[in-house]
């Protein structure tokens, strides 16, 4: 909602806030780093009167110049200083999940547990995640502070977390949370050229064309929403939640009819066969991602 297509637009963004809550949607998404700040603040305007009926998710481990990222930072003090400011920002006294955004190489995985540990025990948080982080940190981590939650790029595009990490999630007892689980649009069929996108790099756009052409697996998704009479993004949110419990995607937006759509997947059961035929088309690209500021693809999402 404050990032990272296009402009904000609050009065959209909380008229979609009151649509989750009335759907039962009470995991709320943010990060220090989404504005920066103006995410969370945003968020903690929406939850007066009802905080005590959401969980809330915030990140840290950024440092900013102005507006622009400069860096990461995940030392002690800069963890205390991050999580004092989100209280605020958010108009809480706890937060429900927190997540290092992104690992710091300066700073052993040991530290950042024992850090949010301490905050833990002190009541200011309540479970510790990890984001963008591999198998390796995660075993180290859950090691001093038990993880809740791991969070990831994943979707039938971007399949990267299946050979190691999804595996130790489970066996550790771990939730998993995938980000982009529409592989930022291309899963829908709605991805295009960002030539006339805000702040797109022009440089950068062939890659994301030249990705635009695996039609496989955008035809297996079409084939069964159209054999189901729903909408191809369903189809996606539904093979992740097929996956297993412990598994919540996040899936953006600041519309309220994707929200419903969205949500509805959740009542969406595949088949085996489907199951099948949509995990066997073209290799996933790895780990390829479009920028973070999602600057290759325009996204429509349907």
């Amino acid at each position: 909602m404050s990032h990272p297509q296009g402009s904000p637009d609050e009065k959209k963004s909380a008229s979609t806030i009151d649509r989750a809550f009335e759907l039962g949607c009470a995991f709320f998404d943010t990060a220090e780093a989404y504005g920066p700040f103006l995410g969370e603040e945003f968020l903690g305007r929406c939850l007066r009167g009802r905080r005590d009926r959401a969980v809330v998710a915030t990140k840290f481990g950024f440092v900013f110049s102005g507006e622009k990222r400069s860096g990461v930072d995940s030392r002690p003090m800069r963890i205390r200083r991050a999580v004092e400011g989100s209280l605020k920002r958010l108009q809480t006294d706890r937060i429900d999940l927190l997540y290092q955004h992104r690992p710091d190489p300066d700073v052993p995985v040991e530290d950042v547990a024992g850090t949010v540990g301490q905050l833990i025990a002190e009541g200011k948080v309540l479970h510790f995640g990890l984001n963008g982080t591999d198998a390796d940190m995660i075993r180290r981590a859950h090691a001093v502070q038990p993880l809740t939650a791991v969070q990831a790029d994943h979707s039938l595009w971007q399949r990267s977390v299946e050979d190691r990490i999804l595996p130790l999630l489970g066996r550790l007892g771990i939730g998993f949370v995938p980000t982009s689980p529409l592989g930022h649009g291309v899963l829908t069929g709605t991805a295009r050229r960002a030539s006339r996108a805000e702040g797109a790099d022009p440089g950068r756009v062939p890659t994301a064309n030249g990705l635009l052409q695996n039609t496989q697996l955008i035809g297996a998704i079409r084939e069964i929403a159209q054999a189901r009479n729903t909408a191809p993004s369903q189809i996606a949110l539904a093979w992740l939640l097929a996956l297993g419990p412990g598994i919540v995607p996040v899936a953006g937006t600041r519309w309220r009819r994707f929200l419903d759509s969205n949500a509805a997947a959740a009542s969406i059961t595949l088949t085996a066969r489907e199951m099948a035929l949509l995990s066997d088309p073209a290799p996933s690209p790895g780990d390829w991602r479009p920028g973070y500021g999602l600057h290759e693809l325009a996204v429509a999402a349907i």
